[in-house]
């Protein structure tokens, strides 16, 4: 076995363990990467406790810097161990790994700076769904992408009602309460009341007095409950059209695409051939 032939080996094995979670090794990394997350935003939530920052200074400094040195060299590895690399770089996660990477280093040249991107740490926790192998989850959010995208001319369409019907109600809430003292001094103050109490949120900061006001007040709650079930049942009808499709954690080593069908052998983006 030549050099390249172990390298490429070497490189396939890598990407099994860090890209996929079907393997003992590959669950076992990221359930060590999801307690290094873990452990980074608890320090960070620490750091924000003042007392403890003044107590403990020195000691969350040497936490923050290991954990960053960790993801630093999961980065790297992800990298190359990949065929090519700006597939992973430039997707989601790609750029969530790197924007929890860098803030550390940013303190080297700002004071305090990258310290609102540490919070980013949070979004790897995402990768959860891949150590609990929730795979129906991960494809239901796939098919409610997806979903979404077939359902938007209906949903469009749906809000836009939705908009002139607050405006519609609206008016005649100024025009029922306008002389009441009530808060109901414009039409568009009126329009804001009527899509807060249309999408059941209720501030409270503005009510009918009258008995009528009150009356068209109930009647426009009541409509809110339906209103808010509708874009649900458009986009459920649509989920349920593709729900059956079973999928595993295997990534292409080539493009770094996922949720690929239990039987498949190539990857549905590139058309590359999956480990087997």
């Amino acid at each position: 076995m030549n050099k390249t032939t172990k390298y490429l080996k070497w490189k396939s094995r890598l990407h099994e363990i860090i890209y996929e979670a079907d393997t003992k090794e590959g669950k076992l990394f990221d359930v060590v990467l999801l307690f290094v997350i873990i452990a980074s935003i608890v320090v960070v939530m620490l750091e924000s406790v003042l007392p403890i920052k003044l107590q403990y200074a020195y000691w969350l400094n040497i936490a923050e810097w290991t954990i960053t040195i960790l993801f630093s060299l999961e980065y790297i590895a992800r990298v190359i161990s990949i065929n090519k690399p700006k597939e992973y770089i430039f997707s989601f996660y790609g750029i969530i790994d790197l924007l929890s990477t860098i803030p550390k280093y940013l303190s080297f040249f700002l004071i305090g700076g990258g310290g609102a991107l540490v919070a980013l740490r949070s979004l790897r926790l995402l990768r959860v769904f891949r150590i609990l192998k929730l795979h129906q989850f991960v494809g239901a959010s796939d098919n409610f992408i997806k979903a979404l995208k077939v359902s938007k001319a209906k949903i469009l369409v749906f809000l836009s009602f939705v908009f002139i019907m607050s405006i519609i109600l609206g008016t005649v809430m100024y025009l029922v309460e306008y002389n009441e003292n009530s808060g109901f001094t414009s039409i568009p103050r009126s329009v804001y009341w009527s899509i807060v109490t249309l999408t059941t949120v209720g501030y409270g900061d503005i009510a009918p007095v009258t008995p009528l006001g009150q009356f068209i007040a109930s009647l426009i709650m009541i409509l809110g409950y339906g209103i808010i079930a509708v874009p649900t049942g458009i986009v459920s009808s649509e989920m349920t059209k593709k729900s059956d499709i079973h999928i595993n954690t295997q990534s292409c080593p080539y493009c770094a695409t996922s949720n690929h069908k239990d039987d498949a052998i190539y990857c549905y983006e590139c058309g590359n051939k999956l480990h087997e």
